[in-house]
């Protein structure tokens, strides 16, 4: 059994990537129209090798099948690397578990500021008005 490695290490079972090929537009003249460079890959979730839970947290991001596209180069060989390369950091990134925000209290001297700020302001705003004493 063959794994490819993503950028962070982690192994993926190469048979869950599931490529084809198809005719793509842009640059190449004559040879666009024969050669069958545009790659596309799928992914099932299901055979890629992960744990249960990376597989639903996965799953919640991009879905059962993760699908990826391209088309940039004439070669179909280096469209393939750059699909599957994209594909790899794409799981690495979808697993990345985000750090829980915790609500935190404004500091004494970042009160003191802002409301110092505000009277400063309201200050300057308070000289432009119009007096009709004069």
């Amino acid at each position: 059994m063959r794994y490819l490695k993503t950028p962070s290490g982690r192994a993926i079972e190469a048979s869950s990537f599931r490529y084809s090929f198809a005719r793509s537009g842009g640059p190449g003249g004559q040879h666009v129209n024969t050669a069958s460079t545009k790659v596309s890959l799928r992914i099932e979730l299901r055979d890629t090798g992960l744990s249960e839970q990376d597989q639903a947290r996965l799953g919640a991001k991009f879905g059962p099948v993760m699908q990826f596209t391209e088309s940039q180069s004439r070669s179909q060989l280096r469209n393939r690397n750059v699909v599957t390369e994209r594909a790899l950091a794409a799981i690495d990134d979808g697993l990345v578990r985000s750090k829980v925000r915790r609500a935190t209290r404004a500091t004494r001297g970042s009160v003191e500021r802002r409301l110092n700020d505000k009277a400063q302001n309201a200050k300057r705003k308070a000289q432009r008005r119009f007096r009709g004493d004069d």
